[in-house]
């Protein structure tokens, strides 16, 4: 009996202590209703099954304005974010997610500015699932160089490493200096070998393939040729092979501190094919000129003029003219193998080779 009255008691007070908890947070604001904002904001707090996820990204991305916008903010060590000064004419809707290292990106859900919303992440559930999105250079830290002791390199009839690699530097000099400056080695589309490429008897005959495709597949040819072709080869198939097979980098920390500050704001401009290759808001001599002036940029495949437009949210494109309409272009108008994305349409015509811009003073 005193058992039984024990456990009753046992009862009555959980029950008693959860009403007591209710009728608290009844009188006082919730911590999502504390955070504030304005009529051009969205505010709200992000949480998993382990509870609030500070240092965690929360990208807000709508079509509803001229040229798509994204805005992306970083959570405090309590979980709470702020997407501050959105773009809300009229009924301006956003796609709202989370990402963030250990977690797998969140469900979007919509909204528009002026409202808190409460946000809700996923752990990943393994560590592979997690390194989907770490930075494209943890995935390319990966890659295995050739050791110092190969070097200098003895030819294809010895060591495979060209006479031209005298040293580790310089092996490393030709991939940054011939690969990096195109491509974001380590990203999905350089760790993986994609379906459409083909069917291949190994992944050094399928990167043999992977460096001839495209109108510059005679360049990336040519670039691993200078490495010594086989080893090189060799090289970036050993790394894609071990990454399917389940090799993942070291995780990444989280933004602390001021990296919390960051507000990103980007706007999509050009096209598909578009190889924006510079961009530039000011006069490096004065980094306050053109505030809330236009964005410029250039595209080097198509010899495109790119401006934004950041109040108005709009992109627009003009083709920079050629003294001579018969100038040839700088970028071959033929291509060694068809690309697994564009097969064989030319996509890059730059008679003009616009590259780099500046400007001055006076905004010109």
């Amino acid at each position: 009996m005193l058992e039984r009255n024990l456990l009753l008691i046992g009862l009555a007070a959980a029950v008693g202590g959860a009403s007591i908890g209710i009728v608290a947070a009844q009188r006082s604001p919730s911590a999502l209703a504390q955070i504030r904002i304005d009529d051009d904001d969205i505010g709200g707090i992000v949480t998993s099954a382990r509870g609030p996820e500070p240092g965690v990204w929360v990208i807000a991305e709508t079509e509803d304005t001229p040229t798509p916008f994204r805005k992306i903010v970083v959570t405090d060590d309590q979980g709470r974010y702020l997407l501050p000064d959105l773009p809300a004419r009229g009924n301006t809707t956003y796609k709202i997610w989370v990402r963030g290292y250990g977690l797998v990106d969140s469900t979007p859900v919509r909204s528009t500015p002026g409202r808190r919303v409460a946000l809700t992440s996923v752990v990943a559930p393994d560590a592979r699932a997690a390194a989907k999105i770490y930075p494209a250079n943890y995935w390319y830290s990966l890659i295995d160089i050739p050791p110092e002791k190969d070097f200098p390199g003895t030819g294809p009839g010895s060591n495979g490493i060209s006479t031209e690699m005298r040293t580790q530097h310089h092996w490393i000099n030709q991939i940054k200096a011939n690969c990096n400056v195109c491509h974001q080695l380590g990203n999905q589309a350089t760790r993986e070998i994609p379906a459409a490429l083909g069917t291949f008897k190994s992944s050094v005959d399928a990167w043999d393939q992977r460096v001839q495709v495209g109108q510059d597949g005679q360049g990336m040819s040519d670039a691993v040729s200078v490495l010594g072709r086989r080893r090189g080869l060799e090289m970036f198939a050993k790394w894609t092979d071990r990454i399917a097979a389940g090799e993942v980098p070291p995780a990444p920390s989280r933004p602390s501190g001021i990296e919390r500050n960051l507000v990103l704001t980007m706007w999509e401009w050009g096209g598909p094919a578009t190889f924006a290759h510079d961009e530039l808001t000011t006069d490096k001599r004065n980094p306050t000129f053109n505030a809330y002036g236009p964005i410029y940029g250039v595209d080097w495949g198509n010899d495109g003029f790119l401006t934004i437009n950041p109040l108005e949210h709009t992109a627009t494109e003009t083709r920079i003219p050629v003294l001579d309409p018969n100038t040839p272009p700088g970028k071959p108008q033929s291509m060694p193998v068809p690309s697994p994305y564009w097969g064989t349409k030319l996509y890059w015509f730059d008679p003009a080779i616009s590259n780099h811009a500046a400007m001055d003073s006076k905004g010109r």
